[in-house]
């Protein structure tokens, strides 16, 4: 184990040996120039800029100040007067007016005795970081494990404490130093929301503003970055982790955390207002249909259909709106799949969890830096078929490997499955007709429709509905064609009722009362009697 001495840098300096000489007048010229400050530049509006670009605008208004003065300190003691300055506007209090906050104390000075309030969590990492940056060995920090690094900053910590007067508790300390370790090697502000079980979905909207989904609602978090720089330096940690980059030259990225969540990456020039970053986090729990049941997802003989539905190895489609539940109801299908049967997935960033042992995982690849070696989805697709699979399941169908997926469907891959965006059913057909359009291949309309036809057995559509909760709002049968037309039944639809004092919508899961066009396939695995009690 590093100690705090062998982990340090060893040619940081303490803070009495760097106190200037003139840091006392400077404490007093800036307690007189800060008024001055604060009426050209209030703090209120100090605090929404980045920390660059304020100490820029208090650079300027301070050489305004001092050309009025007799006599100006010298070049140095300016730019430690813009520094103390631009620390107390971002710690003024803008929701009371009163006097000003006093400046940090500089290393090795007590604090003065109205300073002895316990810092927030913030104010203290901002005082602390540079510091630690400063004396950190990053040479040797790189190389220890998270427990490690935990106990070698805890002792730098400890001794910068002691330095600033900073009166915290041992529960403040221990915050302080988690923060800075999730700031040095974890994802920052967002550790705590990724280890929130409630928290199914992360929205970063540039530094100020992060939303998260919880029980299906969004809500408006307290947690800050410092500025866009720091938001993107979590976004590429996050993307070179598995090859990927972000830049202004690539300024859109997919990518997953270590535990499966999924990430999106959006950066200026094409994200106004900063850099964009949206986490659909993986889920610990396993979710099977009958847990939806439980939930009220499904109705239980609905949950039923399903289950014969995948045993037959149909070919299903499941459709849905964004956030809708959609790869959670393929996994929950996909553990209806007999482990003796190898199975191929396609995603543009992994995500599926398949408990059968026989998976083969694919995954896309965005170009390099020349615009060379980009693997897309219809490439996976078309080499999933030299690999022998019983069955291949898409993660998002949404270009032109909609033609090499059904054309797998057609020619023995019985049971495949796949998501797309669509409203409803009969949407989803058409957006598949128009995704094999994208293919660049002259096929009549009728031709494609047959060849949707014959490969889609069952389309699936779940719905994020308003009061939060994700339900199958109906399970579709595509029977056939008739002239230019892809022929439909509904088995189960979901039909709204009303709702209840909680809010919470009260509808029922209605089955259609009609035979099953693929009857004949599940008295073949045996489940014919199963299929028509259910229905």
């Amino acid at each position: 184990m590093l100690d705090g001495q062998s982990f340090s840098n060893p040619d940081a300096q303490t803070g009495a040996a760097a106190e200037p000489e003139s840091g006392a007048s400077l404490e007093a010229l800036a307690e007189r120039m800060l008024p001055l400050l604060a009426e050209q530049l209030p703090p209120a509006e100090a605090q929404r800029l980045p920390r660059r670009q304020l100490a820029q605008q208090v650079g300027d208004i301070v050489i305004d100040i001092l050309d009025r003065e007799d006599a100006a300190p010298d070049l140095s003691d300016q730019r430690r007067l813009v520094a103390v300055l631009t620390d107390q506007l971002l710690a003024a209090d803008t929701e009371a007016p009163g006097p000003a906050p006093a400046a940090d104390p500089p290393e090795g000075r007590a604090a003065p005795a109205n300073g002895n309030a316990a810092p927030s969590l913030e104010e203290a990492k901002r005082r602390v970081k540079p510091l630690v940056l400063d004396r950190l060995d990053v040479g040797a920090a790189s190389l220890l494990d998270h427990g490690a690094l935990v106990r070698g900053l805890d002792v730098i910590v400890a001794q910068i404490r002691e330095e600033l007067r900073l009166p915290l508790t041992r529960t403040q300390h221990g915050d302080l130093v988690t923060a800075l370790v999730d700031d040095m090697v974890g994802l920052g502000p967002l550790e705590s929301l990724l280890g929130d079980q409630s928290v199914t979905d992360i929205m970063v909207n540039g530094p100020y503003q992060v939303y998260v989904e919880r029980g299906g609602k969004l809500q408006l978090t307290d947690i800050r970055f410092a500025d866009n720089a720091h938001v993107l330096n979590v976004a590429t940690r996050i993307v070179t982790r598995i090859g990927r980059r972000i830049d202004e030259s690539n300024p859109i990225c997919d990518a997953r955390l270590a535990d499966g969540s999924r990430v999106n990456v959006i950066i200026p020039p094409l994200a106004i207002d900063g850099p964009s970053i949206s986490i659909r986090k993986f889920s610990k729990r396993k979710i099977t249909l009958d847990t939806m049941a439980t939930q009220g997802n499904v109705s239980p003989r609905m949950a039923m259909l399903l289950k014969i539905a995948a045993r037959s190895r149909l070919n299903i489609l499941i459709s849905g709106g964004t956030g809708s539940g959609k790869t959670t109801l393929l996994n929950a299908l996909s553990q209806l799949i007999d482990t003796s049967e190898r199975i191929v997935t396609i995603e543009d960033a992994a995500e599926l969890q398949l408990q059968q042992p026989h998976v083969v995982r694919l995954e896309t690849r965005p170009p390099n830096l020349e615009g060379k070696g980009e693997v897309t989805m219809r490439a996976l697709m078309k080499n999933a078929l030299r690999m022998r699979p019983d069955r291949i399941i898409v993660g998002e169908v949404r270009g032109p490997e909609a033609l090499d997926m059904l054309q797998a469907m057609n020619t023995g891959h019985e049971g495949s499955m796949a998501t797309v965006h669509a409203n409803k059913p009969r949407d989803a057909l058409t957006r598949l007709e128009n995704m094999i359009g994208m293919a660049a291949v002259n096929l009549p309309s009728k031709a494609v429709r047959t060849q949707i036809a014959s490969a889609v057995d069952v389309i699936v559509q779940i719905s994020r509905m308003r009061d939060g909760v994700r339900r199958v709002t109906a399970v579709t049968e595509v029977v056939g064609m008739e002239g230019d037309v892809i022929v439909t039944q509904d088995l189960f639809t979901f039909a709204f009722q009303g709702e209840d004092e909680r809010g919470r919508l009260r509808g029922a899961f209605q089955p259609a009362g009609v035979r099953p066009h693929f009857m004949p396939k599940a008295e073949y695995f045996g489940l014919g009697q199963a299929l028509l009690e259910c229905l």
